[in-house]
């Protein structure tokens, strides 16, 4: 975990850059950037981050990849959220407007309660993620 600078006169590129010199970056195996993208509210009250992160380097698997990501204050990294943008990426749940659906079970209208209806029943998120699987392993196979 690094905290970021900016370089002075740069008036072409990036002017940002990591503290310590040059040896962290040719040192590092994997460097990500994370950034925050916005607050996830709950009425007034903020509940988390919808987090961008990027792999800017990385040894050991293609590089330069992007996902955006639910960081909730005392839960972590939300997986509800996480199946919910996968299977929506996938066409496993139809996302219609503002409302979520897997078939014929209604997820809900808005993210937060689709992630919600996911939190709650766990037999639910299990099924969309196999579900998930299978299309991935479609689209390897297709793919080779």
């Amino acid at each position: 975990i690094n905290q970021i600078r900016m370089k002075i006169g740069v008036v072409f590129g990036n002017p940002e850059t990591t503290t310590g010199g040059n040896a962290l970056k040719f040192y590092s195996s994997v460097r990500i950037e994370v950034r925050r993208s916005e607050k996830i509210k709950k009425g007034d009250e903020i509940v988390g981050n919808r987090t961008k992160v990027k792999i800017v380097k990385n040894k050991v698997a293609p590089p330069f990849k992007t996902t955006e990501i639910d960081v909730m204050y005392n839960e972590g990294i939300s997986i509800a959220g996480d199946v919910l943008d996968t299977g929506v990426k996938y066409e496993v749940i139809d996302k219609k407007g503002n409302s979520y659906s897997f078939g014929e079970i209604k997820l809900g209208v808005g993210r937060e309660k689709a992630k919600a209806t996911l939190r709650a029943d766990q037999k639910l998120l299990e099924k969309i993620k196999k579900e998930i699987y299978k299309k991935i392993e479609e689209k390897e196979k297709e793919e080779n």
